[in-house]
């Protein structure tokens, strides 16, 4: 589920078996999966999770990921207990279960962790990564809040609101070509200055027209050839080897851009 406008179930892909280098903490009213950064360098990206919970063990591993690359992670529950997406579940339930759990009626959480970044890891930079119902999220987030610096979403998109590239720090939209949960016409609707799609072959890049090009902070949007949702945190690199390629690149384009405005 990472598309407001199209609530479509979306598939588990491929759960990891893996531990965490992090630990566990209560921040307030939520838990929360925390990894202190190598290097001490006053930098904290919030990792939001997608509909299979903060638990899941393949968010963790991305957490971890980015804490390696310089920052203090931290992955809360911002489903606050109740319970996450079961991959075995009965679909047609969906709807119901998600109104219970909107991406962007988070306020309480966000400012809960923020102080606790702030608080007890000394964070006076601040990011976000968000994957599926997280990315949209992000997208929100980044549209309210000033305080964070760079925002990275993950195949998740907000449609319904007027102000949706209002954005008031840098973001990254990442998705896949053949997502049938954001079809790329629900993509296209969102580029500024540009829509790339990258290949082996080539890259194309299609110049769109929209009435928000007049937008003042950097905002990219990429989607990889070929690949489907959940391609960056719920494949595993060496599912494929044709995928490979591209789920290192997202991967890398994520880092790249925390470095770049953070």
């Amino acid at each position: 589920m990472a598309n407001e406008a199209y609530p479509c179930p979306c598939d588990i892909g491929h759960r990891l078996e893996y531990g965490g280098m992090g630990h566990e903490v209560q921040v307030e009213h939520i838990k929360a999966y925390v990894t202190k950064s190598p290097v001490d360098a006053g930098k904290a990206v919030i990792v939001i999770q997608d509909i299979f919970g903060w638990q899941l063990p393949n968010t963790r591993y991305m957490a971890d990921m980015i804490s390696g690359n310089g920052y203090t992670t931290i992955v809360p529950d911002f489903f606050v207990g109740q319970e996450p997406w079961d991959p075995s579940g009965d679909w047609s339930i969906f709807p119901e279960w998600l109104k219970t759990r909107n991406a962007r009626k988070i306020d309480r959480e966000i400012t809960a962790v923020l102080k606790y970044l702030k608080q007890q890891c000394h964070a006076q930079r601040i990011g976000l990564v968000g994957f599926c119902w997280g990315g949209i999220a992000v997208h929100h987030l980044m549209m309210k809040y000033s305080e964070f610096r760079a925002g990275v979403s993950v195949y998740g998109i907000v449609k319904d609101s007027e102000d949706i590239y209002n954005l008031k720090n840098p973001t990254l939209f990442i998705f896949a070509e053949n997502d049938a949960v954001i079809p790329l016409e629900n993509v296209s609707c969102l580029a500024i200055f540009s829509l790339l799609i990258y290949s082996e072959k080539e890259t194309l890049s299609l110049r769109l027209e929209c009435k928000w090009q007049h937008c003042k902070v950097e905002y990219q949007i990429k989607t990889f050839s070929g690949q489907t949702h959940g391609f960056v945190h719920r494949k595993r690199e060496d599912c494929s080897s044709a995928d490979k390629p591209y789920i290192d690149e997202a991967r890398r384009n994520l880092i790249e851009w925390l470095n770049k405005y953070m």
